[in-house]
């Protein structure tokens, strides 16, 4: 994973300060990329030296939902030109990282045993920005495993308010 990181870096870097103007907008394509570029059946067809950048170019853009903007078509040549196709899940969470740095926000990864309305959710947010010092921008998850409650992940902080868990603790305690 380390040398991952180390690759998508400059990569990241580089893009974000081309990028400064549309952050969002270049974070959604790339979201797009990193997401075609997790399956092994893609990076297997790149990795086949019969295969030529032009023809790996074509698959990624033919199986995104949307077509990639100019800069987005050059980033993926250079990257497919490279031999870095594998390290775009990391070039887009680095990325994402950047952009959260400069919006002084941060992602978060909100578990919960139940679906969330969108009232609840709003509410939710709003503790949880309260909690941890920052604008969050939320993503859900629903893991039934959790049984009720959520666990709340924001960076490298987790807040975990699940029953799994209480009775994890409830168990370590019973057990000591």
């Amino acid at each position: 994973m380390a040398e991952l990181a180390t690759i998508a870096r400059p990569y990241a870097e580089a893009l974000f300060q081309v990028s400064r103007a549309d952050l969002a907008a270049t974070q959604s394509w790339l979201d797009g990329l990193a997401g075609a570029a997790a399956s092994d059946e893609l990076l297997q067809f790149a990795a086949d030296p019969r295969v030529d950048a032009n023809q790996v170019f074509e698959v990624v853009t033919s199986v995104l939902k949307s077509p990639l903007p100019d800069q987005g078509a050059n980033f993926l040549r250079a990257v497919i030109e490279n031999g870095r196709l594998v390290a775009l899940p990391e070039v887009a969470r680095r990325f994402r990282e950047l952009a959260n740095e400069v919006s002084g926000s941060s992602d978060a990864l909100i578990q919960s045993a139940f679906p969330i309305n969108d009232s609840e959710l709003r509410e939710l947010v709003a503790t949880l920005e309260k909690r941890f010092g920052r604008k969050l921008q939320a993503e859900v998850q629903i893991v039934p495993a959790l049984i009720g409650g959520v666990r709340v992940t924001v960076g490298d902080e987790v807040l975990d308010t699940s029953v799994k868990a209480r009775l994890e603790q409830m168990k370590m305690a019973l057990t000591a």
